[in-house]
């Protein structure tokens, strides 16, 4: 794709023939559904990919990752007890943002909807990167909020395994998406360890003010990562909004409203009305903060039938007032000095290619 990949295109100019190329190490962060989770057994150990899959992925996503919050913690938890969810370590955490379901079959014909990190991993590779040395990725459980101390953990270690893998180098993170809010958690917490080992920061579509388009939609009708007749063989939307409701990492991407958006987020809703027997339809229009009562009205009556019981799963204000906590800390982060910072982000609705 690159022919002898004498000119990398993240990074300039790079002479790939020779032995040992001096390169700084590269750690890949995912965004939303951007990593290979599993279901693990606790007794026997035994793991399942339960997300991304094709074969049952609906019937094996409600028995293992429907999950409700509990408030007493912070995290979401599997409604089977039997198993938790776990992302795989392979390849130096690069397999589980990979391709995100990597049997045989897919991979045969090349199916790209569940193409990841690929692309931009085999291009690093034909760059001198080497997995390992310099090329790591950190996948997530993405379920939970962007600032639990599990996922902050599982992120320093990575990036202190890649700074002493590479000699003491300094890492450059790449991160999509959602894996921004993530890295802008850990760096508003974890301030002097970010600038211990980061040197470079390079965000990709990263909804620092939240994605109100998609979050809103994802709580009222749920969300579809492929569209098609390829959506017949996917976890169902609906099946992922019963999910989604549950998941901080979700209330964490609504619309700031305190932001100063160019054009305010809304959502518009006609209702039907009667007035002496006659029928008629009336617009209505919700910002970010009066779009809250929208999905309470919405969603009360919600449940899910699990194992035969019944689960009420409205809006959720515990998870609402844990996301106005990570809001804050997202206010409050600072790029420390001597890190180097990119962000490429679309200007348009046309073309995804429209960024700048």
């Amino acid at each position: 794709m690159f022919g002898d990949c004498s000119f990398c295109p993240c990074f300039g100019n790079r002479n790939c023939g020779q032995t040992e190329p001096d390169l700084d190490p590269v750690l890949l962060v995912s965004g939303m559904g951007g990593s290979v989770l599993h279901a693990k057994r606790k007794k026997s150990g035994l793991e399942t990919r339960v997300w991304v899959r094709i074969l049952l992925a609906d019937l094996e996503f409600k028995r293992k990752v429907w999950s409700l919050y509990n408030p007493k913690t912070g995290y979401t938890e599997s409604l089977d007890k039997d198993t938790e969810i776990v992302v795989p370590e392979d390849d130096y955490g690069l397999y589980a943002i990979d391709i995100l379901d990597p049997s045989f079959i897919l991979k045969l014909i090349h199916f790209t909807e569940v193409y990841h990190f690929h692309d931009m991993i085999e291009m690093l590779v034909k760059c001198g990167y080497k997995k390992g040395t310099t090329l790591f990725g950190y996948g997530y459980d993405f379920r939970q909020s962007n600032r639990i101390d599990k996922l902050m953990e599982g992120l320093k270690v990575k990036l202190e395994t890649a700074y002493k893998a590479s000699g003491n180098r300094k890492v450059t993170l790449i991160t999509h998406s959602m894996g921004g809010l993530l890295v802008m958690c850990f760096m508003s917490l974890h301030k002097d360890v970010f600038s211990k080992f980061v040197n470079k920061w390079i965000t990709i579509a990263s909804p620092f003010q939240g994605a109100p388009g998609c979050i809103n939609d994802s709580l009222l009708t749920g969300l579809q990562f492929v569209e098609g007749i390829a959506s017949f063989f996917f976890v169902s939307r609906w099946t992922m909004h019963q999910l989604l409701v549950e998941c901080p990492s979700i209330y964490e991407m609504l619309a700031n409203p305190d932001f100063k958006w160019k054009k305010q987020p809304q959502i518009k809703v006609w209702r039907k009305q009667s007035n002496d027997g006659e029928s008629s339809a009336k617009l209505e229009t919700y910002g970010p903060v009066e779009s809250i009562s929208l999905f309470k009205e919405a969603l009360r009556n919600n449940e899910l039938d699990y194992n035969g019981n019944s689960i009420a799963l409205p809006f959720n204000f515990a998870i609402l007032d844990w996301a106005a906590g990570t809001r804050q800390i997202i206010n409050n982060a600072q790029l420390p000095d001597g890190v180097s910072y990119y962000n490429i982000y679309g200007t348009s609705y046309d073309t995804p290619f429209d960024v700048r």
